[in-house]
């Protein structure tokens, strides 16, 4: 994998065993979540102490404890799993990687702390979306996390790993559960999906491509905007996204996720009284993905698009359609 960003490309660490390295001792891994280099788990190391930000689903568990081993890390030394929300390709796997990790704590934001330690609701909520077979070939199991292992993370907390600090702030606006994480040594920020989904298929010449992720049920494009001010406020130099790893040039894409989330706004208005409304937006906001990527320069087949993007395009359309019926 390359890691991209405002000076072009620059070779990333090493993979191994799936897992990029990149500066400052954070490593991405591959959790193989529908298709290779769509879902990251992000581990950091320091001192010899560890974290994971999110964990990916319950089928991912195993290759985040090979990345563990092949970096000679004990499960003893993982002190926390950080999760941004708890959308399950982020969180479905945390309460069985915790039955692994037995000094590490799980830190949630407060509004998603009992789903997870009952996840009934959360799981039900998930099959309504994906339907049966497609919700157990993709999440498993999902374990409850004991309530001794829970921490509700009120905005603005802090978690030190070995002397290195992480800033939790509240980012609602692709769910009222969501928060990111300040890497206050290094000034990154681990966004979940409050920094939108840039693939790195999509890269040109050193450039990222960026959009918005607006999944039901409470996508709330006021809300986003003011999350997405709040990271760029920071300066950071890096980001690091679940959908996928590490990116640059940030106040750049920072403009164009910002930009997407008004196109998205008034494509859902065009079509909200439209017979077919979820259908109708999702054929204009593929047109308009793909405009913007000829824009971008991308030169990547028709086929290829539809196969990277049309099911993100898909629960985005749902997204925008249950926040237009919310609306009235």
């Amino acid at each position: 994998m390359t890691e991209y960003g405002a000076e072009g490309p620059a070779q990333a660490g090493p993979v191994v065993s799936g897992v990029v390295e990149y500066p400052d001792r954070i490593f991405a891994i591959d959790t193989h979540y529908v298709r290779p280099a769509l879902d990251a788990s992000h581990l950091v190391v320091e001192n010899g102490r560890a974290a994971f930000v999110d964990t990916g689903a319950t089928p991912a568990i195993p290759l985040l404890l090979s990345a563990l081993s092949d970096l000679s890390i004990s499960p003893l030394a993982v002190d926390w799993i950080l999760l941004t929300h708890i959308h399950l390709d982020h969180a479905g796997g945390a309460g069985a990687l915790l039955e692994h990790l037995p000094n590490a704590r799980l830190v949630v934001h407060p509004r998603g702390a009992a789903h997870l330690a009952d996840p009934a609701k959360l799981i039900a909520a998930t099959r309504a979306v994906y339907g049966n077979e497609v919700y157990d070939r993709l999440y498993g199991e999902i374990r409850p996390v004991p309530l001794d292992r829970l921490v509700a993370s009120p905005d603005e907390s802090r978690f030190d790993l070995a002397g290195r600090t992480f800033r939790c702030l509240h980012t609602p606006g692709h769910a009222l559960h969501h928060q990111v994480y300040l890497d206050e040594r290094t000034g990154g920020i681990f966004t979940g999906d409050t920094f939108g989904i840039s693939y790195r298929e999509f890269d040109v010449d050193g450039r990222a491509f960026i959009l918005p992720t607006t999944t039901p049920t409470q996508f709330d494009p006021e809300q986003l905007d003011g999350s997405i001010d709040r990271v760029l406020a920071l300066k950071p130099p890096a980001i690091y996204l679940t959908h996928y790893g590490r990116v640059t040039d940030v106040p750049r894409l920072g403009a164009d996720l910002k930009a997407a989330v008004a196109a998205y706004v008034e494509i859902a208005r065009r079509h909200a009284s439209a017979d077919q409304p979820a259908q109708s937006m999702f054929d204009e906001l593929r047109h308009w993905t793909f405009a913007a990527l000829d824009r971008h320069g991308d030169r990547t087949a028709e086929t290829s698009r539809r196969r990277l993007l049309d099911p993100d395009t898909r629960l985005n359309a749902d997204g925008l359609e249950a926040w237009v019926r919310r609306l009235r």
